[in-house]
């Protein structure tokens, strides 16, 4: 991520002639002239020594060259005007006048500031300089650029903190270097957390990843960092979004917490919740806390809640497989369903449902202890009910229900309309058969009983949630009851239940 480390370097640079204690202007201290001075002159009055012309002198290891200065003894301060350039060790200070008081510990210089070392520049107009805060700061625009290399940082205004180590840049904040580029409001450097904190919109650009956020952190030790506020990280086709994104990069984790969002436009799947994880070395991601999957098909599109849902990737990040923990609810235009837990299969398009399961489609409602629902793109194909299976139909608004039960249950469907169940063991069948008279006007429907059925094992089909033909096997037990001789006690299969309340109706009421 961002160099802060190379950045922070040129700040100690700017500090360090004044910080260091080879540059306290005191009166036990001696300012060695070197020859090259035009002209020297004293002032009784002011206590001033000036000196004109090519000037230059060493101060305890420290050499100041300039075109004129003037030093007052008494009050320990150093005017210098004109090419002002300042040099210890690898260190280069540069500027077109400069005053220090040695009493105060302050230093000011203006015009063309520049200070270098073998790697890292600083310019700006005006640069003051406090060495008892050790605090260095610009406030008219500056810049810290690599010499090396094609790493920048502007902003309006700067502060340097030397003997703390740390920095704070603050107005129109951009750095970039080959491969990032970084906006921001604010930003600060803390040495003794070896943190980096960004304030205000930020944006975040590194190679094809843009990310956003209003508040964040990295930490340049750890490698980690999080992006608060508002965060938002977008690479090619994957987006994610919450009140917090967090990176550990050496984990090879990443976490997002509050409102978060995910979206794989390459695989048309987007993810809600209050909390998510995904791990690049584990290739599994998971959102819990309202978490709620959509999957956008060429026909429909699929939403599924649950408290939990997970995710496992393969090497290259497709999606094999996800399951759902607890209260897991799905819905489209033509299916919906409730089960306890579901995992499905991207590849096969299988989906399993556990702990009495419960599927409705158009007029029909489906349910097990376990189902095997099989998708092609957003169709159901066939499902798959055992232990207990059952499928009812409402029919006349709720007055009477087709019902069919038995050990196992196999359900076809054309365009996710149930056509046929194909009944094994212990089959059973309810089912009120119809007349249809047609007169000029209209078409008059008429109930014309209940046929009950018993059989080892029935093929039922069906057309509109009507039963229009069975085939049976081995001997079947079948009774016809007229509609006013039908018993109570008849007239529903064992564990009858009609549940069109907890029937998802819309994808929102999912999250009720």
């Amino acid at each position: 991520m961002i160099k802060f480390k190379n950045i922070l370097k040129i700040a100690l640079v700017t500090g360090a002639i004044f910080l260091s204690p080879q540059f306290s202007w005191s009166q036990k201290n001696v300012l060695e002239l070197l020859p090259g001075a035009d002209k020297l002159g004293y002032n009784e009055k002011t206590g001033a020594h000036r000196l004109v012309g090519s000037v230059s002198f060493i101060y305890q290891g420290n050499t100041m060259y300039c075109d004129s200065a003037h030093y007052f003894d008494k009050t320990q301060e150093v005017r210098a005007y004109g090419n002002v350039h300042i040099t210890k060790d690898d260190i280069n200070l540069f500027c077109d006048s400069l005053y220090y008081n040695g009493k105060t510990k302050k230093a000011k210089l203006w015009g063309h500031v520049r200070v270098r070392d073998l790697e890292y520049k600083l310019t700006t107009d005006t640069l003051e300089y406090d060495a008892k805060k050790s605090q260095g700061i610009y406030r008219h625009g500056g810049k810290v650029e690599s010499i090396v290399s094609n790493e920048v940082l502007t902003s309006r205004i700067g502060y340097f903190y030397p003997e703390s180590r740390s920095f704070f840049f603050s107005g129109k904040v951009n750095y970039k270097n080959d491969d990032l580029t970084m906006t921001t409001d604010t930003l600060q450097y803390i040495y003794a957390k070896q943190t980096t904190y960004f304030f205000g919109p930020t944006k975040i650009k590194k190679g094809k990843t843009n990310m956003y956020c209003e508040k964040g952190w990295y930490n340049i030790e750890t490698e980690e960092g999080s992006l608060l506020k508002n965060a938002s990280i977008i690479e090619e086709s994957k987006t994610i979004k919450g009140d917090t994104l967090l990176y550990q990069p050496k984990l090879g984790l990443s976490i997002g917490k509050g409102n978060v969002y995910f979206k794989d436009t390459s695989q048309a799947m987007e993810f809600h919740g209050d909390y998510a994880k995904y791990s690049e070395k584990e290739f599994y991601s998971f959102i819990t806390g309202h978490a709620l999957a959509v999957k956008i098909q060429e026909k429909d599109t699929i939403y599924i809640h649950a408290d939990t849902l997970y995710n496992q990737n393969d090497t290259l990040g497709k999606v094999l497989y996800s399951k759902g923990y607890n209260n897991v609810k799905m819905y489209n235009s033509a299916i919906q369903s409730v089960c306890d837990s579901i995992v499905y299969d991207q590849s096969s398009g299988k989906m399993e449902l556990y702990k009495d399961p419960i599927v409705w489609s158009q007029n029909a409602e489906l349910k097990g202890g376990k189902m095997d629902v099989f998708l092609n793109d957003s169709l159901i194909e066939k499902i798959l009910i055992s232990d207990n299976a059952s499928v009812v139909m409402e029919i006349d608004s709720g007055k009477y229900y087709n019902q069919i039960a038995g050990k196992e249950i196999t359900s076809f469907f054309k365009d996710n309309e149930l056509i046929r169940s194909d009944v094994n063991g212990n089959a059973k069948t309810l089912f009120f058969p119809e007349e249809e008279t047609k007169t000029d006007s209209s078409l008059v429907i008429k109930r014309l009983g209940m046929n009950r059925l018993y059989a080892s094992m029935l093929k039922i089909y069906l057309d509109s949630g009507e039963i229009s033909g069975i085939t049976y096997f081995d001997k079947p037990d079948g009774v016809f009851y007229p509609m006013n001789q039908i018993k109570v006690e008849e007239q529903f299969i064992p564990g009858f239940k009609w549940n069109e309340m907890i029937r998802p109706k819309t994808w929102e009421e999912l999250l009720r």
